[in-house]
């Protein structure tokens, strides 16, 4: 940071006056440089910095001596204020009337107007932020021993302070292991945008997609089929173009190839690096808005994933609570590094702003949370409890406590049974299900999958230019020359060379008559014979849809009495 000269030239000129007042400085008749210069004198004076130390109560030199023992010897200014008070940027005028170098409205406001302390801005990654800190010169003539903590030592470089060892937990009730079905899910989401169009409306799949995608998943909860949305697109295995989304075919197809390790690697890697997954915006009873305020998804959630790998064992179950205890005690402000924590807009259930440092457990304590039981516990990186977690082999090596899971995954055929059905069990290569699914029709999500073809999804199959002999083919594989079951055989060499003929079914209106005799007068009377279709035998026939009412009220006309009751719509 800044020496004094520098400070002392950035301050707002009406402070100088009251600097002047504290170091015993004469500013009559002296220009701003001058003084400037007067006052650098005397606050580097050892003889006048003891005295004017003196005068300060204790609380105030232990808040010198924590800023210079702090890292790199200075503190955020939200970090610093949370301590010490608010410091008021006052003019001149202010000044001369407040007197707050004389006794200010907080500990930091009197430290500010005294000149021991000062604020600048420097840049940290992307972001520049402000922090208080003792011009460096300045410190140096500090008479830091005369405090009470006479162990503490002023250093240039001081040890950053140790997080404390967080305690193993014997006793866990309501365990939930983590799985990777995550895989065999985004297995099944893949495949069903590859044949089907997914509409996408703020970060979620719309209403519409997210009811027919569900019924496919093993773990169907629509905060985790949005997590999956997200995670796909940031992984670059989906591509959201006009409202839609849809699978990335090169991209998908070296996932789907890889092993279930590599996929679960990659999605944890994409979620970590993720801008487009804003995890606040997924936890339950909170509801930021978007506008007013910067939200660095990613940053977040990296700095908290590093203090995991600082804090957690590499074995054994934790509290929870007490994992997010800890980071508010020695790092609240990991998503808020300018440790503002009023310019937020996060409202809760009741519709209130949670703002301030009090809010802290509301929402960065809820967002700790729900990194545990959310993402890395659908990603399969950690076991979860009733408040308490325990990572898994995948958790570790996520943190980088040990090398990522290289296990031989078993891999089986596709079962095809005698009645057509096939049978794709969790352990089936997931590349080998996805081009399963863009030919059949899952019936039920489970271990196994089931799947069965019929003319519909043959003809889909064709619209991707999937032939019946690709089919036949690909089933065949799964056999390992076994014949197809009949009924497989009998589909396919229907629909060999495509459809033959088709049909079409409609909505009809049907009119009953009590007599063959009721229904010859009615096609006889041109004025009742305009509003009818095709005879449907000698009692029926159709009436057009947009005309039963008119029909009805000529009927009367003719004595012809109708029960509407009888109406019947083919379909009901």
């Amino acid at each position: 940071m800044k020496n004094l000269l520098a400070t002392l030239h950035d301050c707002d000129p009406g402070m100088l006056p009251a600097l002047a007042e504290v170091w015993g400085v004469d500013s009559k008749s002296l220009s701003n440089d001058n003084l400037i210069r007067r006052l650098q004198g005397a606050m580097l004076d050892s003889t006048k910095v003891e005295a004017v130390w003196d005068k300060l109560d204790e609380p105030a030199r232990t808040a010198l001596q924590l800023l210079v023992s702090s890292a790199q010897q200075r503190m955020k200014v939200g970090q610093f204020e949370r301590f010490y008070g608010e410091i008021r940027k006052l003019g001149r005028a202010q000044i001369a009337r407040d007197k707050p170098h004389i006794q200010g409205n907080s500990l930091a406001e009197t430290l500010y107007y005294r000149g021991f302390i000062s604020e600048g801005y420097d840049k940290v990654g992307d972001n520049l932020l402000g922090f208080v800190y003792i011009p460096a010169d300045l410190i140096e003539a500090l008479p830091l021993h005369k405090t009470s903590y006479v162990n503490l030592e002023a250093a240039s470089e001081p040890a950053e302070e140790e997080l404390p060892r967080i305690g193993l937990i014997d006793n866990v009730d309501d365990i939930h292991p983590a799985d990777t079905s995550i895989v065999d899910d985004m297995t099944t989401l893949l495949a069903w945008l590859q044949v089907s169009e997914a509409a996408i409306e703020d970060e979620r799949f719309a209403e519409a997609a997210t009811a027919a995608i569900k019924r496919y998943l093993l773990r169907p909860a629509e905060t985790r089929l949005a997590f999956m949305l997200a995670l796909g697109i940031s992984a670059d295995l989906i591509g959201a173009q006009d409202g839609k989304a849809q699978p990335r075919r090169d991209e998908t197809r070296n996932w789907l190839k890889a092993t279930r390790a590599e996929q679960i690697r990659s999605l944890a890697s994409a979620w970590l690096e993720s801008q487009i997954y804003r995890d606040m915006w997924h936890i339950p009873g909170l509801y930021p808005e978007d506008s007013g305020w910067a939200y660095d998804a990613a940053a977040a959630r990296k700095a908290v994933i590093e203090l995991f790998g600082d804090l957690l064992p590499e074995q054994g179950w934790v509290s929870i609570n007490d994992l997010i205890e800890i980071i508010k005690e020695f790092e609240p402000d990991f998503q808020r590094l300018d440790g503002d924590y009023d310019r937020w807009y996060i409202r809760n259930e009741a519709g209130e702003y949670l703002s301030g440092f009090e809010s802290w457990d509301a929402v960065e304590g809820s967002l700790i949370e729900f990194y545990i039981v959310g993402p890395m516990h659908w990603l399969g990186l950690v076991d979860v409890g009733e408040d308490v977690m325990r990572l898994t082999a995948y958790g570790r090596a996520f943190l980088q406590l040990s090398e990522w899971p290289r296990q031989a995954e078993p891999r089986t055929r596709i079962e095809v049974r005698n009645d057509g059905a096939l049978l794709a069990s969790r352990r089936v290569d997931r590349f080998e299900r996805f081009q399963l699914a863009r030919f059949a029709h899952c019936k039920a999500a489970g271990d196994p999958y089931v799947y069965t073809i019929d003319a519909a999804s043959i003809q889909r199959a064709g619209a991707q230019g999937i032939t019946a002999q690709h089919i036949h083919g690909f089933i065949s594989r799964q056999l390992d020359g076994k014949p197809l079951p009949l009924p497989v055989v009998k589909l396919l060499r229907n629909w060999q060379d495509g459809a033959k003929t088709s049909v079409t079914f409609e909505n009809l209106i049907v009119l009953r008559t009590t007599s063959e005799e009721t229904l010859e007068k009615i096609f006889a009377i041109p004025a009742l014979r305009r509003f009818l279709g095709a005879r449907l035998g000698p009692m029926a026939c159709v009436v057009r849809e947009d005309q039963w009412q008119a029909l009805r009220a000529k009927l009367g006309e003719h004595a012809i009495d109708v029960d509407v009751s009888r109406l019947e719509v083919a379909g009901d």
